[in-house]
């Protein structure tokens, strides 16, 4: 009898165990989001309002309990609000209907509230309205059909957002309330919801264009590495910030927004790595705290994917297509017949109201990881249909570009650098810390650049090395500059003799074909231009400085 009772225990437990890794698992695999982004980001559909929002709740431990409910009526939308670190998983459902179908009679959402307390507690005489709980905090306002006649006013969207530091940029969206009441604990960072009401916008995305005294600056941003949430600190010098802990997104931030405001550039380069993918379980999130601050000074930028940024929720390819609908941003997603996400150029045109490009900027995605590690150790190449594109763009833009009566210029910018950026030879300012991790695979892309032209490429990836290095011909003479973004980000590394954070600022001279540049830190004289340079004159890659 004894015997029986352990082998009946033993099999019990042993099923719930089973049972808890099971579902431990599957879990773990909500928040493991591939495919395009419209498979599980909220998207409008043309006449559509939302009618009727609600939270599920299941966790590991209860075999029973389910996050998921009627697919035919609700919309999930694929994020946890506890964003996989927890035992316990909450989902948001939205419950949409076609305009056209709807009944006078039917209930419509005209606004959201998160909070403790009913919003119409005090509201009277409004009977045709009302406020009713959702659950974890969420109050709907219902009213019918009848009584608002179009639905512009109405609730066409929702989404979740996360951290205390979470911003809106859409344009039409809004954060409404308090965080969701889910007793997630201080470790997980805050849910939000945010909705969109009636039609969608159209983003601005103004046109980069030469000002009238021939001069164009440009900002980089190289390896923000911004996390859901504020984030975690690393290797910061000094190790506190205003008094107080030192919180890496939120000094990055004021960092960018000091260079911004100071430096007034007209177009912002990020370099890669913008999201630090092990921190940002909702990169969604980490990506809007950088487009905030560009969005608000209303500065055009461009980005490119790093190693990090689709380490987190999203794929390049989901990222780059809720970036391309954002104000400002001029990022696009580039040929889908070649190789990664983020091939793309962007012309800057010529003073005054002229059709023609006097500056080319070529933008290219350098991958994450090595697809042959036993063979070639470490970081990934550039790869031959991306060359390919490369050239011929550049090609078929000569015409165009030889009609121009100044000197036009064509740069670059990439995150993993090529394999040249390692000859310690090469003349080079600015501080050389680490051994560039250039990928050991050369696939000529230095060589295309000089052959097509290109006077200046730059990079990111690695943090604490911040040099220019001149590339010269079988002559001697200048064909390339070669330079380092500067670390920006506190949420990625630095070290190596307490590296200072730093951003890169080109100032473009197309009067002369000059560009000059220089960089600022974030710690000490922060008003200084640190190494600054010429490295480029009369449209040339410039010789260096005679010592």
């Amino acid at each position: 009898m004894a015997r029986r009772i352990v082998r009946t225990a033993l099999q019990v437990s042993a099923v719930g165990i089973l049972t808890f890794i099971f579902l431990f698992f599957v879990d773990r695999n909500y928040r493991v989001l591939p495919g395009p982004l419209h498979d599980y980001m909220p998207q409008h559909h043309h006449g559509l309002v939302v009618t009727d929002v609600r939270i599920t709740k299941c966790s590991s431990f209860n075999f029973f309990s389910s996050c998921k409910i009627d697919g035919s009526e609700w919309h999930r939308i694929e994020k946890d609000l506890y964003l996989g670190k927890s035992m316990s998983h909450a989902f948001l459902h939205v419950k949409r209907k076609k305009e056209a179908d709807l009944q006078p009679t039917d209930r419509i959402i005209l606004d959201i509230a998160v909070g403790r307390l009913d919003p119409g507690a005090s509201v009277k005489g409004q009977e045709e309205e009302r406020w009713d709980a959702r659950g974890s905090g969420v109050w709907v306002m219902l009213t019918e059909k009848k009584h608002v006649g179009d639905t512009s006013h109405a609730v066409a969207a929702v989404d979740v957002l996360f951290g205390d530091d979470a911003v809106e940029v859409r344009d039409g969206w809004s954060i409404k309330g308090t965080p969701l009441l889910l007793d997630s604990g201080s470790r997980i960072p805050a849910a939000h919801i945010t909705i969109r009401k009636g039609g969608t916008h159209e983003p601005a995305k103004p046109q980069p264009r030469i000002h009238d005294n021939g001069k164009f600056k440009i900002v980089q941003l190289a390896d923000l590495h911004l996390s859901t949430g504020v984030g975690h600190c690393r290797d910061a010098v000094p190790d506190s910030y205003n008094g107080g802990t030192c919180e890496a997104d939120p000094r990055t931030l004021d960092f960018v927004a000091r260079i911004i405001e100071d430096e007034k550039p007209d177009l912002v380069v990020l370099s890669g790595d913008q999201v630090n993918g092990d921190t940002a379980p909702d990169a969604q999130s980490a990506i809007f705290k950088y487009a905030s601050l560009l969005i608000k000074h209303k500065i055009p930028y461009v980005s490119i994917f790093g190693n990090h940024d689709d380490e987190g929720s999203l794929p390049r390819a989901s990222q780059m297509s809720l970036i391309e609908t954002l104000p400002y941003s001029l990022s696009k997603a580039g040929p889908a017949s070649v190789d990664g996400v983020g091939n793309y150029v962007i012309e800057v045109l010529a003073r005054g109201s002229s059709a023609h490009s006097a500056l080319t900027i070529y933008l290219l995605d350098t991958h994450a990881y090595s697809p042959d590690e036993r063979k070639y150790h470490g970081y990934d190449w550039l790869k031959q249909s991306q060359i390919d594109w490369f050239r011929s763009t550049a090609e078929g833009l000569k015409r165009s570009h030889n009609e121009y009566t100044h000197i036009h210029m064509d740069v670059a910018f990439i995150h993993i650098p090529v394999p040249e950026y390692r000859n310690p030879d090469l003349f080079f300012k600015g501080d050389w810390k680490e051994a560039p991790t250039a990928p050991y695979l050369n696939t000529g892309f230095h060589d295309a650049l000089v052959q097509e032209g290109i006077v200046m490429v730059s990079c990111g990836h690695d943090h604490v090395n911040e040099y220019c290095s001149l590339s010269v011909d079988d002559k001697n003479r200048p064909s390339l500059w070669m330079c380092y973004g500067g670390g920006a980000g506190f949420g990625g590394y630095g070290g190596y003799g307490e590296f200072n954070r730093k951003i890169r600022v080109f100032d473009f001279d197309m009067n002369e074909g000059r560009v000059t540049t220089w960089k600022r830190v974030e710690h000490g004289d922060t008003s200084q231009r640190l190494d600054e340079q010429i490295i480029v004159d009369g449209g040339k890659a410039s010789p260096p400085p005679q010592s």
